[in-house]
């Protein structure tokens, strides 16, 4: 039986005063101990959330890693390593606004995946059409393409320790949700693509959905058979927002 996830994925928002309103609130919220509860602050905040969550029941995880690992001349860049040493357990890989505000490709984000493993780091590894390609016909074309670049280079024994979040690009941000209809097709394709390969790890890899999860819709969300959580943005800056869709998460 794989066990629910719900993460927070809070990108470039928060200040010091902000990030600790939050953190105290979301530890007043009652969190399902069936569901694992992630956060991914700033690369900022992290050292600042570590020491506010000890002990709270959730992991912390980082927004992005280097594509390199250990230590050296890439000035701005940030270790899987150095993210392990502070405290981080979980790291986002391939995140639609990294693919296409900032350019990585699937080549970075494979190698990105790795770096990540190999330092330390359990990786969520985001897979998503852009609306053009959904209106296009090729959801799952592109979805599968971007699996396959990981684990061709990887083998599908890198899933044991990653988890695969399904971010409809055009469904982020905008107050669109993909239907749990759409959704979970994705979902079990991404499945299906895995376990033609390793019908073990096909079954116990977590597949997250992300895509503007709200309170109201994640209930029939995950209830799919596919989707086993969620990659939640905005509303994970809400902490009663949060704690409905961990709970959600747990029924």
């Amino acid at each position: 039986m794989r066990r629910a996830m719900v993460a927070g994925n809070w990108k470039m928002n928060g200040t010091g005063a902000s990030v600790a309103e939050l953190i105290g609130s979301l530890r007043a919220q009652e969190l399902p101990a069936s569901v694992e509860v992630a956060v991914f602050p700033s690369c900022l905040h992290i050292c600042q959330v570590l020491k506010a969550v000890d002990g709270a029941g959730f992991a912390v995880g980082a927004q992005d890693c280097a594509a390199q690992n250990g230590f050296g001349a890439l000035t701005g860049e940030v270790s899987a390593d150095q993210l392990v040493e502070s405290g981080c357990e979980w790291v986002l890989v391939g995140h639609s606004e990294r693919r296409l505000i900032l350019g990585e490709t699937d080549e970075v984000v494979s190698q990105k995946f790795s770096a990540a493993q190999a330092g330390g780091l359990k990786p969520v590894l985001c897979l998503g059409e852009t609306l053009e390609e959904r209106q296009a016909g090729k959801t799952l074309e592109v979805v599968g393409r971007q699996l396959a670049k990981v684990i061709d280079d990887h083998g599908i024994a890198a899933f044991d320790s990653a988890v695969i979040a399904y971010e409809p690009v055009w469904a982020i941000g905008s107050g669109l949700t993909a239907s749990p209809q759409q959704a979970q097709e994705v979902h079990a394709a991404i499945r299906e693509q895995l376990s033609r390969l390793d019908r073990r790890v096909a079954e116990g890899v977590r597949l997250l959905y992300g895509g503007s999860v709200k309170a109201e819709n994640a209930a029939e969300l995950f209830a799919m058979a596919d989707i086993d959580g969620g990659l939640v943005g905005g509303a994970s800056l809400k902490a009663d927002e949060f704690g409905a869709i961990c709970r959600a998460a747990g029924n």
